[in-house]
């Protein structure tokens, strides 16, 4: 069973012209020089075959505008322009393997950060008061809850961390896999965010990644009377070393902390937290009821 879910976006051809790239973070350094090197290499070999910007805008079906961005360093280009860049140059493969290059800058700096530490982590402890995780949510969800943010995402920021988000799902997939506990709040699923079709999915993806091996889901009820919560969200990050690093707005501002004593506060919460959520078998009971309701 793979949740590894796939964010996916429809584009009309007639739209493809208008596609834009992604905006690069101008205090994100390294990704500022990856992407001008990217988009110089773009523009050799745009020269090189003697086309000129407005001759390969029409033969990759994007705008002129699009192509002088990326080919001057102020936008990401996406997979798919470097792929069919690859095909009008004949570059036999080289233009579309800088897709991995872009790969490691597409996303935000501070998103990127936490993908890589969860990427070398072997037990993670998640806590979110407000939403289900977002490692555990569908691309779907995801964006309903993107989208109900005020100030508004434009469509480029809310398809960017879709795609952020479901790329740290590759946690899933790891081998050896890592110890994944999270603790969910009832409230977050009974709201049907986005509607109720969209609440089904994510509580049946929530039962499908609640029988993996390592993960293991637990449900707070509402009913508790005594709540370790109240505080905020935690998250706890365990390394093969023995090293850790935590984060929970009610400890150090909310910034990442690795001191011995406020990992502790965190752990300390996080068990209390666990001991009064249901347990995981219950919790999954639990959510099949929420389903036949929804």
């Amino acid at each position: 069973m793979s949740v590894n879910g796939e964010a996916v976006r429809v584009r009309a051809e007639t739209d493809q012209t208008d596609e834009p790239g992604w905006d690069v973070d101008p205090d994100d350094a390294w990704a500022l020089a990856v992407v001008a090197t990217v988009g110089r290499q773009l523009r050799l070999r745009r020269e090189a075959a003697g086309m000129r910007v407005g001759e390969f805008a029409a033969a990759v079906g994007y705008g002129e505008d699009l192509v002088y961005k990326i080919e001057t360093g102020k936008r990401i280009p996406r997979p798919e322009y470097l792929d069919t860049a690859d095909e009008v140059l004949g570059a036999g493969g080289l233009v579309a393997a800088m897709k991995e290059d872009v790969k490691k800058v597409r996303y935000p700096k501070k998103v990127r950060d936490l993908a890589q530490m969860e990427a070398r982590a072997v037990e993670l402890q998640l806590y979110d008061p407000l939403h289900i995780h977002g490692l555990l949510q569908t691309p779907e969800y995801s964006r309903a809850l993107l989208s109900m943010r005020r100030p508004a995402y434009s469509t480029e920021e809310v398809e960017r961390f879709i795609a952020a988000r479901v790329a740290r799902k590759a946690i899933f997939e790891r081998d050896p896999a890592p110890d994944l506990s999270f603790v969910l709040e009832e409230w977050t699923l009974r709201r049907p965010l986005g509607g109720r079709e969209i609440l089904r999915s994510q509580l049946e993806h929530l039962l499908a990644a609640g029988k993996l091996r390592n993960v293991e889901l637990q449900v707070m009820p509402m009913e508790r009377y005594e709540h370790a919560g109240v505080d905020g969200g935690i998250e706890v990050l365990k390394f093969e070393d023995g090293s850790a690093v935590g984060r929970s707005p009610a400890v150090a501002n909310g910034r990442p902390v690795s001191d011995l004593r406020q990992l502790r506060i965190l752990e300390l919460r996080y068990g209390i937290i666990r001991a009064q959520a249901l347990t995981p078998r219950e919790s999954a009971s639990f959510i099949e009821q929420l389903l036949g309701e929804t």
